[in-house]
């Protein structure tokens, strides 16, 4: 809370758009409100009290149910400086009394800094007098976020509310913290998506994090029955997905995980879900996909083998992931599938590339959904790529290929290439990847550590893997003899990553380029690990390329294993953590007399 009189300097100070209106303090000044809450916050990130003790007078705003009685107190008259905070967490010694809202109190403790990343100024310990009661202070009324640690800090602690639109740039943490990262403006994209590595992406990172602000549900606990903030229950009418605004946002300046971040105290005043798109339609007479299935893995074939060493739990689990993923690829419609993360248990009837096989033939009748079967395991680990085909509408040509030494021998997983042709249209080879992921960096050694520029661990073995990759297939390894390709996959890398940059420059096409373009979010950061890459000579037959955000902006609550994707009929949302793409080629004789 904030008196009119220093509300102007706090705009100018702080770089704030500030609303005037409401912001009159509530109930009279105390007289003996010790060294006040202004006094313990300081100007600094921590308080310049620590370690000391002291005493504050306030009205409590908001309680913490975590055990400890704490809550957060607010001045009943706060002092002239802008740059000071009028709130201070605060934790009564043994738990009592335990505090609640509208309380007017005065706190006598020690003032530290607690809470994950030890930054959220606290009076702990504290001797509670209780002086009846107060109304809360007015929240003070922000038209945009804070876009610098001074300006937030001048707020921690404190009341505050955002008019709106904030737009959910990242529900991954919805279900089990019963939050969501919010932004003015629009979303947030990974900055090496479109920013180089380096110092340019370091900057874009630090834009990002200003401008970024959680919105929590004020209390501590894990996987919350309900989400205090919402106006109504997740669902599939109301899923809330990422691209989604919330207007009139009112809560507690927090800090703690390392960030600025809102504790409401009551639902948002409104929210316009984003809608959820329909599946693209790509011309073509060959509409090949890219999918990431998230590691399908079906126990021993049978129904049982449970747990595995990846994905579902249990059979039940097993079958919802299954359907989910028949649900996407029937919507999407395709002749030919390059997949990743697939159990890598060999190519029998029980193996899981097997029964997605048939579950896809028993989801279409009349298609005959067939696995490209290598003579030799695709590496060994534990998840493989595969391809899999329509033998109705594609026949194969010739015998598979993999690349297993080098990089792909440990790490990322040996790509699969295999020659289709569509009647007696031209041969085209399609290739399925997955490179080295961006995590496990406690193992990284020299290069493949994280460098600081963005892109993460293993980038370097990422680096040798497109090489690999590249001149692997320059051999023309299927020996199909045409300069048909497409390249399909999980690369993890961004687009203005080192990998994906080196293809680029090795002449390889990419469709999906494009400002805006997403696969996947991660750190409520959207952009794309999921890439196709053509021959220019395959680009010219391109027809239409398209992703699919049926995953990627959906709440982790729909997922196979989450609450409202164990109870619903199967669907295509979230079957996945990575969005599909689906393009479309002409490759019939059309093409064949063309060339």
């Amino acid at each position: 809370m904030r008196l009119s009189s220093v509300l102007t300097p706090l705009s100018v100070a702080l770089g704030l758009s500030i609303s005037l209106a409401a912001c009159t303090p509530k109930g009279p000044p105390s007289a003996a409100q010790g060294e006040g809450i202004a006094g313990v916050q300081g100007t600094g990130e921590r308080s310049a009290r620590e370690g000391q003790n002291a005493t504050i007078e306030g009205v409590v705003t908001l309680a913490w149910p975590d055990g400890n009685g704490g809550g957060f107190v607010q001045s009943l008259s706060p002092d002239a400086d802008p740059a000071t905070s009028e709130g201070v967490f605060v934790i009564p010694a043994g738990g009592l009394p335990a505090l609640e809202a509208g309380q007017r109190i005065r706190a006598e403790g020690v003032v530290g800094e607690s809470g994950q990343g030890a930054m959220l100024t606290t009076i702990a310990n504290a001797q509670i007098t209780l002086m009846g009661s107060a109304p809360l202070p007015d929240p003070l009324r922000l038209a945009e976020t804070p876009t610098s640690p001074a300006a937030w800090e001048a707020l921690e602690g404190m009341r505050v509310r955002f008019d709106g639109p904030l737009t959910v740039t990242g529900n991954e943490n919805l279900g089990r913290f019963g939050e969501v990262a919010l932004v003015a403006g629009p979303r947030l994209f990974t900055p090496t998506e479109q920013v180089l590595p380096g110092e340019e992406a370091k900057e874009r990172r630090e834009q990002n994090a200003a401008r970024r602000l959680v919105l929590d549900d004020g209390a501590p606990n894990e996987n919350p029955t309900t989400v205090t903030w919402l106006p109504e229950p997740l669902s599939n009418a109301a899923p809330l997905r990422a691209g989604s605004t919330l207007s009139g946002v009112v809560g507690v300046v927090d800090h703690r995980f390392g960030g600025y971040r809102l504790q409401a105290s009551h639902a948002v005043e409104s929210v316009v879900h984003a809608g959820r798109p329909e599946a693209p339609k790509v011309e073509g007479d060959v509409r090949i996909a890219g999918m990431n299935l998230l590691n399908l893995f079906n126990g021993d074939g049978h129904g049982g083998g449970f747990p595995t060493e990846r994905g579902a739990q249990n059979a039940e689990a097993y079958q919802r992931q299954l359907a989910k993923h028949v649900a996407t690829i029937t919507a999407l419609n395709p002749h030919l599938i390059a997949a990743q993360e697939l159990e890598n248990d060999g190519f029998g009837a029980e193996s899981a590339i097997r029964q997605l096989a048939k579950a896809l033939n028993d989801a279409q009748p009349g298609a005959r959904w067939q696995p490209v079967v290598t003579s030799e395991a695709p590496g060994t680990d534990s998840i493989s790529v595969g391809l899999l085909y329509r033998a109705d509408v594609l026949t194969t040509v010739g015998a598979p290929a993999l690349l297993t030494n080098g990089p792909f021998a440990y790490g990322s997983r040996p790509p699969l290439a295999q020659t289709f042709r569509l009647g007696a249209g031209p041969l085209f080879t399609a290739v399925s990847v997955h490179f080295k992921s961006k995590g496990g960096c406690p193992e990284a050694e020299g290069k493949n550590r994280d460098q600081g520029d963005g892109q993460a661990c293993f980038n370097a073995q990422r680096v040798e893997s497109t090489t690999a990759l590249a001149d692997w297939l320059a051999t023309d390894p299927t020996r199909s003899g045409s300069p048909l390709t497409v390249v399909l996959g999980d690369f993890n890398a961004y687009a203005m990553e080192d990998p994906m940059r080196l293809m680029r420059e090795r002449g390889w096409q990419d469709p999906l380029n494009g400002e805006g373009s997403y696969s996947f979010v991660f750190d409520s950061q959207a952009g794309r690990l999921d890439h196709a890459m053509l021959s220019p000579e395959l680009a010219a037959l391109l027809k239409g390329a398209a992703k699919w955000h049926s995953n990627s902006d959906e709440a982790l609550a729909f997922a196979y294993n989450g609450p409202l994707g164990r109870a619903e009929q199967a669907t295509p949302w979230r079957s996945s953590d990575h969005d599909p793409m689906i393009l479309g080629f002409q490759l019939g004789k059309a093409a064949e007399a063309a060339r």
